[in-house]
C-alpha cells in the first residue's frame, strides 16, 4: 500500500510527512504514553508534570534519534493544532463569569506590574550571562524576554530584525531560546505550586497526608467521568464555533485598521461577552461541558506542539542556550514563589497563578494553563487563576514585552 493511501507523502529527502488526521492519531498516543509513563514514575506525579509535556518530549526525542539513526525525518501537518489554539482560548472566555472577572480585576492590574518587573529582570539576566561568557548584548536580549516571555513568535519577529542589522543565525537562535524555553517552563510549574501549598498549607490535599502515595494519574480528577448529553455537547460546540468564527472577523478587521492581535486572544474575549450574555438571559453555558472541552483542546495542542520539536535542528545550539536557560529557569522559579505568590495574596489562587507563571514566563500561556491544570486537578479548582493567568499573557504580556524591549534596544545602542 502507498505512503499516500496511508495519509502520509514521501518529501525530497528520506522522511515521512503525517496529514492533519493522521496527526490527531499521533497526538491521543502520545497522550496515552505521557498517562502511562506519569503513572510509573512517582515523581511525575509529585510535581504535577502534564501528561502533554511527558508524552510530547518523548515522542519527540524518539523522533529525533530515528532522525539520527536511521536517516528518516518525520514532519508533521500542524493546522489542526493552531485550530485547537483557538478553541481552547474559547473555552477560557466561556467560563468566564462577570462576578470572577470583579473578583480578578485587582489581581490581574497587580501581575500587570509585576510582569514589567520581570521582563525587565529576564533581559538583565539574559545581557549578564551572555556578557560574561563573551557574548553580544543582542545574544542576550534574544536569551531573555524576546525568545522565552515572548515565545515563538516573538523570537521569529526580533529575530529577522536582528539578522538585518547584521546578526546572524539570530532567527534559529531565538528558536532554540523558545523551543527550550517552553520545555523548561511545563516541568517547572508543578513544583513550584507543590512547594508553595505544601508550606503554606493550601488546597484540598493538604487534609489528605498520604495523598501522595495515592494510585491516582497527574491529571487526577480532571479526567473523572462527566455526565452530559450530546445536546449539551452539541449546544457547546455551537458557542465555540461562533467565538472562533466572529473572533476571527474581529481580527481581520482589526488588522485592517492597523491593530495586530493574536487571533485566540479575539476568540476568548467573544467567549466572555457570549457567556454573560447567557447568564444574563439565564441560560447559562454548560459549565461541565465547557471545561472538559477545554482540557481535551488544550491536551491536544501541547502534544502535537511538543512532538513536533526538530530536536535535531536546535542540538548544535543547544551548548551555548544552556547556561542561559539554567540562569533564567532560576530566575523564573525565584520571581514565581517570592514575588507573584507573595503580590498575588498567598494564598491558594496566588500559588495557582505562581504556577502557571513560570509556563508563562518561560514557554506560553498554554504552557502556563496546562501547569495550572495539572496542579488544580490535584488539589482543587482556582476560577481566578484561569482567568487572571491567560489575560496577562493572551493580552498585556505582548504590549509590556514589546515596550520593555525597545527600551532595552535604546538604552544599549
Amino acid at each position: 500500500m502507498s505512503t499516500a493511501s496511508l495519509g502520509l507523502s514521501t518529501l525530497a529527502f528520506v522522511g515521512i510527512e503525517f496529514d492533519a488526521s493522521r496527526v490527531l492519531v499521533v497526538s491521543i498516543a502520545v497522550l496515552w504514553l505521557g498517562e502511562r509513563v506519569t503513572k510509573q514514575l512517582d515523581f511525575l506525579q509529585r510535581f504535577s508534570i502534564p501528561i502533554a509535556v511527558t508524552g510530547g518530549i518523548l515522542c519527540s526525542l524518539a523522533l529525533a534519534l530515528l532522525e539520527v539513526f536511521a536517516d528518516v525525518r518525520v514532519r508533521f501537518n500542524l493546522e489542526l493544532r493552531d485550530n485547537l489554539l483557538l478553541i481552547f482560548f474559547s473555552t477560557i472566555g466561556l467560563s468566564a463569569k462577570l462576578a470572577t472577572l470583579k473578583e480578578g480585576g485587582r489581581t490581574l492590574a497587580i501581575l500587570a506590574g509585576v510582569t514589567v518587573a520581570f521582563l525587565v529582570a529576564q533581559n538583565a539576566v539574559g545581557i549578564a550571562v551572555a556578557t560574561a561568557a563573551g557574548e553580544s548584548l543582542g545574544y542576550g536580549l534574544l536569551g531573555g524576554s524576546i525568545s522565552l516571555a515572548g515565545g515563538h513568535g516573538t523570537a521569529i519577529t526580533w529575530g529577522a530584525l536582528a539578522e538585518e542589522a547584521g546578526f546572524e543565525g539570530a532567527t534559529a537562535l531565538g528558536l532554540a531560546f523558545a523551543t527550550f524555553g517552553l520545555i523548561c517552563g511545563g516541568l517547572v510549574g508543578g513544583p513550584i505550586a507543590q512547594r508553595l501549598i505544601r508550606k503554606h498549607r493550601l488546597g484540598d490535599e493538604t487534609a489528605i497526608p498520604a495523598a501522595e502515595e495515592s494510585d491516582s494519574g497527574a491529571e487526577g480528577d480532571a479526567d473523572a467521568p462527566v455526565s452530559v448529553t450530546s445536546a449539551q455537547v452539541i449546544r457547546t460546540i455551537l458557542l465555540l464555533a461562533i467565538c472562533v468564527g466572529i473572533g476571527g472577523e474581529l481580527n481581520d478587521l482589526l488588522r485592517s485598521r492597523g491593530t495586530v492581535l493574536p487571533g485566540f486572544l479575539t476568540a476568548m474575549l467573544v467567549g466572555i461577552l457570549l457567556t454573560n450574555l447567557a447568564d444574563a438571559r439565564r441560560r447559562p453555558v454548560d459549565a461541565d461541558v465547557v471545561d472538559l472541552l477545554g482540557n481535551v483542546s488544550l491536551h491536544l495542542f501541547l502534544a502535537m506542539s511538543l512532538m513536533s520539536m526538530q530536536l535535531t535542528q536546535l542540538a548544535g545550539a543547544f551548548g551555548g542556550v544552556a547556561l542561559v536557560l539554567v540562569a533564567q529557569v532560576a530566575l523564573a522559579m525565584v520571581f514565581a514563589i517570592y514575588v507573584v505568590f507573595r503580590f498575588c495574596g498567598r494564598d491558594y489562587d496566588a500559588a495557582i497563578i505562581a504556577s502557571g507563571y513560570a509556563g508563562l514566563g518561560l514557554g506560553a500561556t498554554p504552557v502556563a494553563v496546562a501547569n495550572m491544570n495539572a496542579v488544580a486537578s490535584r488539589f482543587g479548582p482556582s476560577p481566578k487563576a484561569f482567568l487572571v493567568v491567560p489575560l496577562v499573557g493572551a493580552f498585556l504580556l505582548d504590549i509590556l514585552n514589546a515596550f520593555v524591549i525597545q527600551t532595552y534596544i535604546e538604552l544599549l545602542r
